[in-house]
C-alpha cells in the first residue's frame, strides 16, 4: 500500500503589498508595479497536506480537532483580517515580502513545528485567488 495523505483547507481575508524598503522607489515600481504602492486584499485559501501512518484503531492519520486547532492558530488567527506587512512581524517592512511563495514556506514551517509526533507536513499551498497559488512540498 502507498503513503497516506490528508489535506485540510482554511480560508482567510488579508491585505498585503509587495515592497522592499531597501530598494529605491524606481526599483520597487519596476519589479512590483502597482502592488508596491497600494495595499490590496485577497480571500486566501490555504491547503495543508500532512502524511504519516494511519492509526488502526481510529482509521485516521491525525485527530482532526488537533489539526484544526493548529491551522486556526498558525494560519487563520495569524493572517485573518490583517494587513500582513504591518500586523505579522515576520512580514513587516524590511523583512519577508508577503508573496504567496513566502507565505507558503512560512506556514509550512509553522505547522510542521506544531504537529504531533508521527505526522509531518507534505505540502502547503497558498492561493490568492483561483488563478494564482504557490506550493511548497517536502523535499
Amino acid at each position: 500500500m502507498g503513503s497516506t495523505f490528508l489535506t485540510r483547507r482554511v480560508t482567510f481575508d488579508a491585505e498585503h503589498r509587495y515592497h522592499r524598503s531597501d530598494w529605491s522607489t524606481a526599483d520597487n515600481e519596476r519589479v512590483f508595479g502597482v502592488p508596491n504602492t497600494e495595499y490590496h486584499g485577497h480571500t486566501y485559501s490555504c491547503s495543508v497536506t500532512v502524511t504519516g501512518e494511519v492509526n488502526p484503531a481510529t482509521g485516521m492519520l491525525v485527530d482532526l480537532k488537533t489539526l484544526d486547532r493548529i491551522l486556526d492558530q498558525e494560519v487563520v488567527r495569524r493572517f485573518h483580517r490583517k494587513r500582513i506587512n504591518d500586523d505579522v512581524p515576520e512580514f513587516r517592512t524590511g523583512k519577508m515580502t508577503p508573496s504567496g511563495e513566502n507565505m507558503a514556506r512560512y506556514i509550512f514551517d509553522r505547522v510542521a513545528a506544531t504537529l504531533p509526533d508521527g505526522v509531518t507536513v507534505a505540502e502547503v499551498t497558498v492561493a490568492e485567488d483561483a488563478t494564482l497559488s504557490a506550493t511548497v512540498r517536502r523535499a
